[in-house]
């Protein structure tokens, strides 16, 4: 009965040295030298890939780039001469004369300048139909405000009142583009469609038409001060178009 106890205690002893060995060896031991848990929330950098284990392009193309990332095409600057490309045959003198504004003011973009005159066109000639000085004043260099201001007070003496209702605006077209130092002047050739109808005071109309549309051809020259901290393009000249 004694050696049947002694070899059961030696059994379980040598199972017991063989479970502590086999967890010694996956498990490890402790040196004092171990890393934390890591966090798998940190953001961390990727490693640096070595030309051989580059990814092939067709793994590459599955990236999703963030917008504004630095390896985002759309984050790296338009090349000046692709903002006018379609606005002006290269070395023409009105690619030439963006070309010598954006030197002074990289920002510039001749398709927005284009929008914005668009807006100003329209805001200028119902301006001036409702006889608005103030808004004129701070959109007309003062040799334009003065011709307006002029028209606008005779039409008052004459008690008359205009009306102005854009339909559209079917082209806004550069035609010249010119540095001169530091001013700029850039000249459009609008193509509108517009009801303009001029009421005396008793209501008739005397001049144009209170529900025809007429198309309107004007060219207008807008100009400013490059590098100077007012952004606002005037307008200096105005004349009827073919």
């Amino acid at each position: 009965m004694q050696n049947s106890f002694d070899i059961t205690t030696l059994v379980f002893l040598a199972l017991a040295v063989f479970v502590a060995w086999k967890l010694r060896s996956v498990l490890g031991q402790k040196t004092g030298n171990e890393q934390p848990p890591k966090d798998p929330f940190i953001r961390r950098e990727a490693p640096p890939v070595r030309p051989d284990q580059a990814q092939s392009s067709d793994k590459r193309d599955n990236v999703i780039r963030l917008p504004g990332a630095a390896n985002d095409p759309a984050a790296v600057p338009v090349p000046a001469a692709e903002r006018w490309k379609d606005i002006a045959p290269p070395d023409s003198p009105i690619g030439q004369g963006i070309d010598a504004i954006i030197r002074q003011e990289p920002d510039f973009d001749p398709r927005a300048f284009v929008e914005g005159a668009k807006s100003a066109y329209e805001t200028i000639v119902t301006a001036f139909a409702r006889g608005d000085r103030k808004m004129l004043k701070g959109l007309l260099a003062k040799e334009v405000y003065d011709g307006f201001e002029q028209a606008i007070t005779e039409r008052e003496k004459r008690n008359e009142k205009a009306e102005s209702n854009f339909v559209s605006i079917d082209k806004a077209d550069l035609t010249a583009v010119e540095v001169k130092g530091k001013a700029a002047q850039v000249t459009i050739a609008f193509v509108s469609q517009l009801i303009s109808a001029t009421r005396d005071a008793q209501g008739a109309v005397v001049d144009g038409s209170a529900d025809q549309v007429s198309e309107v051809n004007d060219i207008w020259t807008f100009s400013r001060q490059l590098g100077s901290r007012d952004p606002n393009w005037l307008l200096v000249a105005t004349e009827a178009g073919a």
